[in-house]
């Protein structure tokens, strides 16, 4: 969880806004591609490199929150 750890949280709000709603005309991928996943539609290579590649900062972003919330006070940085 060091990896975790030594990640700025504003780091990654960044990084999800930026990389994890680009391009966000007409919709952001990750919304297209989630929607596609819920269809049934997510069967290309592509489209599931796309998903992992824009909903990995929101990933890590929920993983740093949920470290957070459950480290000691004590443990914060």
């Amino acid at each position: 969880m060091k990896f975790l750890d030594d990640l700025p949280l504003g780091f990654l709000v960044l990084i999800s806004l930026a990389l994890g709603l680009a391009p966000f005309v007409p919709q952001p991928h990750v919304w297209e591609k989630i929607g596609m996943l819920f269809a049934g539609d997510l069967s290309r290579g592509i489209d599931i490199f796309d998903l992992l590649m824009h909903g990995a900062p929101w990933i890590l972003l929920a993983l740093k929150l949920v470290r957070i919330a459950t480290m000691p006070a004590a443990g914060r940085k």
